[in-house]
């Protein structure tokens, strides 16, 4: 655990390049900042001493009392001063660097998230990862504003304070150091219990987001069933759980922090005796009495402190180990840089070469062990050829387009494009070849003219002037200020059809090679569908299409079907060919002449 520990804080150290500076002055302000507060309980010592007329100093030895006094009060008021004020300027700096560190994580982490593949998105709740985003790195900055660099003002200040113990009276210095040892012992000892309740905590933290995120996505199917009550109870059962985590931590916290004041008063108590005991005697002045009773209370308020600290990195560490997994995770889909040998698409075009060939080798894939989606699937399609893929619900009609796409990586087979590898060709340009229109519509928050520019730097006339040759400028007509219409999240103020119709316009600006539809005017009337399917006739002209639908009018038009069942390819021909042959796509379609089935 520990060298896991030492390991992730390591790697995150790397954020803290660019603060180096910084970093060793705010170290460097320790020291006057432990000697400025070391010094006071002395003074106030020394002050008594004078005040009793016993041996003081010998830079005060030669004043008066008056004197004496008045200059310690100066130099008290000094001290203090000098300590405030490279505190806040310390405080200010510790907060500074916490929050670019976090930012440069935070940075790294949504950068990293989104280069990961399906496989790990569909195994993680976006609550879960939500918070690693946001509560986990606000945790890492916590730790290091507040503890990391606390805690080694803290150790210097013990020092400092038990340095100057000892040269005031050795022995009774030394006799309260001593009783740090089984304190130290113990707060760590307690500590180790809070770093796995802290655990718990983010895990069910995560738990209680992911049922929360996923309660308002659904909200629409919640108030439709009317599961408002029983998914409260769901929820607060989330929260107990929740609940009864952060208690545990509570008590591990509380419990350190009530055995150091118990063990502080104990030990001021004693002062109180053994240096009662000298002075009554004779063997030590009031004022160094005094002297070391503020310091052994002072003795233990960095120790408090610290042990407070050591909560706040446990905390952190937690928060490092967790994501420290996240980053840990393995890219699964490796892009390459662009080399001379990838043949340019504009290149290609200007020497009129026919593009948009596609090529399944043998592929099979599965998402889980032991549970084959596609297998040993061969097929070949040919440049500008319109191809239909039909079968069964769960045949992998989707997970092909997915494997095309380079969403997810095959464990078996070879993907060509062009007789290109597709794990040759840099991701940027794989993904511009192929335009994708599925059947559930994403839009992002914003305006038209954002979810339809995306990646590209089009400016709103040159977007107006492509929609119009591509016969979609009615749609923009439909919105009340064009393209400057605001979209909210997901694009709920809009119809599903007109999300859908979006999708196709920021497809076909981007002028594809391979243009592939997942049941595109699924939610379109049949007016829109008819105009749309004008459009997008215009749109495949000299175009690879792979289509997945599920209506026989749009299937039978195809150049040519694929029928697929349990991952494997069953069939394929043109509609009249595999009608003929009497199979599965005649079954399916005489399901659906007759209305009792789809695609």
């Amino acid at each position: 655990m520990l060298l896991k520990d030492f390991y992730r804080v390591k790697r995150l150290g790397r954020y803290l390049r660019k603060d180096k500076k910084r970093l060793a002055l705010i170290v460097l302000l320790l020291l006057p900042l432990s000697f400025a507060g070391a010094i006071q309980p002395l003074l106030v010592g020394q002050a008594i001493s004078s005040l009793k007329g016993e041996p003081t100093l010998f830079w005060l030895s030669n004043l008066s009392t008056s004197n004496a006094v008045r200059t310690l009060i100066i130099v008290l008021f000094i001290s203090v001063l000098i300590r405030l004020c490279l505190q806040g300027y310390q405080s200010y700096n510790i907060q500074s660097v916490g929050q670019s560190l976090t930012s440069r994580i935070r940075k790294d982490l949504f950068a990293h998230s989104m280069n990961l593949s399906l496989r790990y998105h569909d195994s993680m709740p976006v609550g879960k990862l939500l918070t690693r985003l946001t509560s986990d790195v606000d945790a890492l900055s916590e730790v290091f504003g507040s503890g990391a660099v606390g805690v080694l003002a803290d150790i210097v200040s013990l020092i400092v304070i038990t340095c100057t113990m000892i040269a005031i009276d050795m022995k009774l210095g030394i006799l309260l150091l001593a009783t740090q040892v089984p304190v130290t012992y113990l707060i760590l000892w307690l500590q180790k219990r809070y770093r796995r309740a802290n655990y718990r905590v983010r895990e069910e933290l995560s738990e209680l987001n992911a049922d929360f995120q996923e309660n308002l996505q659904g909200i629409e199917v919640v108030q439709m069933f009317r599961r408002e009550s029983t998914n409260a109870k769901k929820f607060a059962l989330t929260g107990n759980k929740y609940r009864n985590a952060v208690n545990g931590t509570i008590f591990y916290d509380s419990s350190i922090s009530a055995f150091i004041e118990w063990v502080s008063l104990a030990v001021v108590a004693v002062v109180i005796a053994l240096g009662g005991l000298l002075v009554t005697k004779g063997s030590m002045g009031l004022g160094t009495l005094t002297s070391f009773i503020l310091y052994s209370q002072r003795l233990f308020e960095p120790l408090r402190q610290l042990a407070e600290r050591f909560t706040q990195i446990q905390g952190g560490l937690t928060a490092v180990e967790r994501i420290g997994e996240l980053l840990e995770e393995k890219i699964e889909i490796k892009d390459i840089k662009e080399t001379k040998d990838y043949i340019n698409e504009d290149l290609n075009k200007s020497k009129k070469i026919d593009l948009g060939e596609i090529i399944f080798d043998n592929v099979s894939f599965s998402y889980r062990p032991n549970d084959q989606i596609i297998n040993n699937l061969s097929f070949k399609i040919s440049p500008g050829e319109h191809v239909a893929l039909v079968g069964p619900t769960g045949s992998g009609k989707t997970t092909v387009i997915r494997l095309l796409c380079r969403l997810y990586e095959p464990q078996k087979g070879t993907i060509l494009i062009d007789g290109v590898d597709i794990k040759t060709i840099p991701l940027t340009k794989l993904r511009r070849q192929i335009g994708v229109v599925l059947q559930d519509t994403f839009l992002f928050s914003g305006n038209i003219a954002d979810n339809l520019r995306l990646d590209s730097s089009l400016s709103n006339e040159e977007l107006i002037q492509i929609c119009d040759e591509l016969g979609l400028g009615s749609l923009l007509n439909r919105f009340p200020n064009g393209l400057n219409t605001t979209l909210r999240e997901r694009g709920g103020n809009i119809s599903s059809g007109e999300r859908q119709l979006l999708s196709v316009a920021r497809v076909a600006i981007r002028n594809p090679n391979i243009l592939i539809m997942d049941e595109a005017t699924a939610f379109m009337d049949p007016s829109t569908e008819a105009a749309l399917q004008r459009d997008l006739d215009r749109l495949l002209v000299k175009r690879t299409a792979l289509v997945i639908a599920h209506r026989l009018a749009t299937i039978e038009s195809s150049d040519r079907i694929l029928v697929m069942k349990k991952g494997r390819l069953i069939e394929q021909g043109s509609h009249e060919e595999l009608r003929a042959q009497r199979g599965l796509y005649e079954q399916l379609a005489k399901l659906q002449e007759q209305g009792l089935a789809k695609f």
